[in-house]
């Protein structure tokens, strides 16, 4: 079953000698459940197309379908709902926020969208990412690796249709970035989570599902191998 449809896609900036194609009609899809890696060099075009399939920006010609449903056919407000009760998103820089502890961070979304937070699922995945004596801990009481196991477990609490990671080991060092591929992958299994990362780190890519590589705004899908 195809949770992900792209098709078409295509978004160009600027203009004269200053326009750059950032993405050339670009189609995928992704299975329900799949982990899938989207590498690239920097400036290849691989957070332009994570951004539009996150409706965090707009294609200049294509669609995007997300369980069916076209989100840019979507007004602003309402692809802003379906966006925070459908897609999680895992940023390089983490983003939680400082003033909240770890428990907090997690249920932060379902908050967001008032809704009454599930314990249960709480329970679990502050046990599944390792977190549960770190519950009451600030961000600032954390690591680095710490912090993103946190933007992990915010991003499953909505339980969400797909997760969307960007550069998600990037702020850290090996042994973290071992750790956090771990979880994601741990995550996919264990909760059948769709998750679509971005890196240009190749050797990260080794153990998910399948490869995408973008490079000058083209998608070339590698199948089950590093690029």
């Amino acid at each position: 079953m195809d949770i992900l449809k792209v098709e078409h896609l295509s978004k160009t900036y600027g203009d004269g000698e200053a326009r750059v194609e950032a993405l050339k009609d670009v189609s995928f899809q992704l299975e329900k459940g799949e982990f899938v890696a989207v590498a690239g060099e920097s400036g290849s075009g691989k957070s332009t197309l994570l951004n539009c399939i996150g409706g965090l920006d707009t294609p200049d010609r294509g669609k995007v379908w997300l369980d069916g449903e076209d989100i840019f056919s979507m007004k602003e407000k309402k692809r802003t709902i379906f966006r925070r009760r459908n897609i999680g998103f895992i940023f390089q820089s983490f983003r939680l926020v400082t003033e909240l502890n770890v428990e907090q961070n997690i249920v932060f979304p379902m908050l967001l969208d008032y809704q009454k937070p599930d314990r249960a699922r709480v329970e679990e995945i502050l046990e599944v990412l390792g977190l549960a004596d770190r519950r009451k801990h600030l961000p600032g009481q954390l690591s680095g690796g710490q912090q993103q196991r946190v933007a992990i477990g915010r991003a499953l609490a909505m339980r969400p249709q797909i997760i969307l990671a960007d550069e998600p080991t990037g702020n850290l060092d090996s042994g973290n970035s071992r750790d956090v591929m771990d979880l994601l992958m741990k995550a996919s299994r264990y909760y059948q989570q769709t998750i679509l990362m971005i890196t240009h780190n190749t050797a990260l890519t080794s153990s998910v599902d399948r490869v995408l590589r973008v490079r000058d705004g083209v998608l070339t899908d590698l199948g089950g191998v590093q690029p």
